[in-house]
């Protein structure tokens, strides 16, 4: 996989939520609607964030939204593959990953359980390289790991 400046850009961004805070304090989970698709300025209305667009490639388009206090990253992407690879490699930066079609949200686990009842998707986790964990984890509430210890994933060196 070649490794573009904005996936680095949008890869460094997902290292710095993941190290901004590790608890995690996910309440009862609301009901997930189906999982929404569109352009990165749809879903953001949907979310209810005025996107601060970061990146605006053929690509990929990525903006940070805020929640209150919080901030996440949300990305879209003009394909499946291009998607499923880059989240294969931002994996390894640890932190939380709520995953659609053809887009992710990027944030703490709190945050993301919160927009998840908006947009629906998949929660994710990357590889926590503390050896300490996370407070909760990603398997409460339903969510899953995605194989992010390594169990196979095709996105992984090709």
């Amino acid at each position: 996989m070649r490794v573009t400046r904005p996936m680095l850009a949008v890869a460094g961004a997902a290292a710095v939520l993941a190290l901004a805070g590790c608890g995690s304090d996910s309440g009862g989970e609301a009901k997930v609607p189906p999982t929404a698709t569109g352009s990165l300025e749809s879903l953001a209305a949907e979310a209810k964030c005025k996107p601060d667009m970061q990146t605006d490639a053929d690509t990929i388009r990525q903006a940070i939204c805020k929640k209150g206090e919080e901030k996440y990253i949300l990305a879209t992407f003009a394909t499946d593959r291009g998607q499923r690879e880059w989240i294969e490699a931002a994996k390894d930066y640890g932190g939380f990953y709520l995953v659609g079609r053809k887009w992710v949200a990027v944030g703490e686990e709190k945050v993301l359980q919160d927009l998840r009842g908006r947009l629906g998707g998949d929660l994710e986790q990357g590889v926590d390289h503390s050896g300490m964990g996370h407070g909760g984890g990603a398997h409460d509430g339903g969510a899953h790991d995605g194989g992010a210890h390594g169990s196979g994933h095709a996105g992984h060196g090709g």
